[in-house]
């Protein structure tokens, strides 16, 4: 069986190609970073005008890539939230398209459970029940993953995302975007010799990135106003080791009270090197098997929505080509999670 991903939801275009469950076939993404950088952030109009200038070339490559042809293609799964409207539906529409044109089955896959499925691209996919940390520049989520398209939030932060407070942090000390991987870099130069306060939410899988945002905004204007230079590496160093300890924190938590051994890491900031160390120790010390993505795999791609696609099509669901369902359906009817195109409602067609 051979999918085809489609993924569209912020400033990546990409298409991935599979067959069956793990054999990639091809993974072509295209980055609007260098664009967007100019701005200091991602401009919806511009992402979403990006996608359709460049869409219809990547799917080309995709499959010539894959040396495959559109009569090959068995499914079509695409992102339909959450990201950005305007941009989703470059996506959304194209998958519909070659859905219609193709007469091949459409399925819809959530953005989240993409992340969480590029751990199932590996050679040894997690089994489920396992504790899944999504984690990225717009989410960050604690999530108990009982089978395919069955899950419960534990736990999500509730302001910024891990992602965007490692961007306002960079912005903070002067570094460029995208502040993630600028601050995983530099803080490799620097010491964590500042200790930002720990974080206190009601609910105790709960996370919030505001207080050490704002502890590192009054630090630096502090020591502007003193005339001292500002130590720009042991400060991001710092920052790092607080929100990492912070995550890792929660998500040893939530193991150890669901009584669950394996613990599923994925979503772009899943990539930055301090995350990957001190999760690895953690999992060695405390005896839980840790899955979290190569690198390549952490970042938007369409390669996991092809793949959470296959696996949800094979269980049962299905999307029509309105996809209406996926945004009118709720939580109170349904079991399983997911995010809806334009709210946080939790929704999930059913089997």
């Amino acid at each position: 069986m051979i999918t085809l991903g489609i993924e569209t939801s912020c400033d990546e275009t990409s298409i991935g190609i599979l067959r069956n469950e793990k054999e990639i076939l091809s993974n072509i993404v295209s980055s609007q970073i260098e664009i967007h950088k100019a701005f200091g952030g991602v401009v919806p109009e511009v992402a979403s005008r990006i996608h359709v200038e460049v869409i219809n070339k990547l799917i080309d490559l995709a499959l010539e890539e894959a040396k495959v042809d559109f009569k090959d293609i068995d499914l079509i799964a695409v992102t339909y939230g959450p990201g950005l409207v305007g941009a989703l539906w470059v996506g959304i529409m194209t998958a519909k398209t070659l859905s219609l044109a193709l007469n091949k089955p459409l399925i819809g896959v959530n953005h989240l459970e993409g992340h969480l499925f590029a751990n199932f691209l590996r050679e040894d996919p997690p089994k489920f029940p396992f504790i899944a940390l999504i984690v990225s520049g717009g989410h960050t989520e604690y999530i108990l993953a009982e089978d395919i398209g069955k899950y419960r939030i534990l736990g999500q932060t509730l302001d910024d995302a891990a992602g965007e407070a490692f961007d306002k942090v960079a912005r903070i000390l002067g570094l460029s975007y995208p502040g993630g991987p600028e601050i995983d870099r530099i803080s490799k130069m620097g010491k964590p010799i500042f200790n930002f306060p720990k974080i206190k939410c009601d609910r105790e899988l709960d996370i919030s990135f505001s207080g050490i945002k704002t502890a590192v905004l009054y630090l630096v204007n502090d020591l502007k106003k003193e005339g001292k230079e500002i130590p720009i590496a042991d400060i991001a160093a710092s920052f790092q080791k607080r929100v990492v300890e912070e995550l890792l924190e929660r998500a040893s938590l939530a193991l150890k009270k669901f009584n669950i051994k394996t613990l599923v890491v994925s979503g772009g900031v899943a990539a930055n090197s301090y995350i990957q160390e001190r999760f690895k120790e953690e999992a060695i010390k405390e005896d839980f098997k840790l899955y979290i993505p190569p690198k390549e795999l952490c970042t938007d791609n369409g390669v996991m929505i092809a793949c959470a696609g296959y696996h949800l099509y094979k269980k049962g669901f299905k999307s029509t080509t309105t996809m209406a369902e996926l945004a009118e359906r709720r939580t109170t009817e349904f079991s399983a999670i997911v995010f809806s195109l334009t709210t946080k409602s939790l929704v999930r067609i059913a089997p």
